[in-house]
């Protein structure tokens, strides 16, 4: 079973509905739901999501969407050694340095994301959604 990273931009796609990502997001979690991949998050990714989805939603909107979320990923640990190597990491922006470090600490087969360009020092494979997906077919 695949253990898939998923930085915070699918989430974001998948709670918010973001067109037209959220359909290729829908699909990843369905493939957690089913089993068949293991999804993990950084805690920064719920920390973003609560953030985003407040502008639009009620305190308890939120919380039911994250408890929902929390339900079908596990979350990658965020520890002092995953801060270090972000801080040395050479990443130019470090909220990304941080997502890439909690992958490595998750023992991640790949890191999902629209932004590829962000991981271009990832030893990880960084794909899209949708080309992870196809790769399953």
């Amino acid at each position: 079973m695949s253990r898939l990273f998923l930085d915070a931009n699918i989430v974001i796609d998948l709670l918010e509905e973001r067109q037209p990502f959220c359909k290729d997001a829908a699909l990843l979690f369905a493939e957690a739901y089913h089993k068949r991949v293991q999804l993990y998050v950084s805690p920064i990714t719920f920390a973003t999501a609560s953030y985003l989805l407040g502008k639009h939603n009620s305190p308890e909107a939120v919380h039911g969407l994250l408890a929902n979320l929390r339900q079908l990923v596990r979350v990658a640990a965020t520890d002092e050694r995953v801060v270090d190597d972000a801080i040395i990491s050479g990443f130019s922006d470090f909220e990304d340095a941080l997502q890439y470090y909690s992958a490595v600490k998750a023992k991640a087969d790949f890191i999902i994301t629209r932004n590829g360009q962000d991981f271009i020092l990832s030893k990880i494979p960084v794909m899209t959604a949708s080309e992870y997906l196809a790769m399953l077919k």
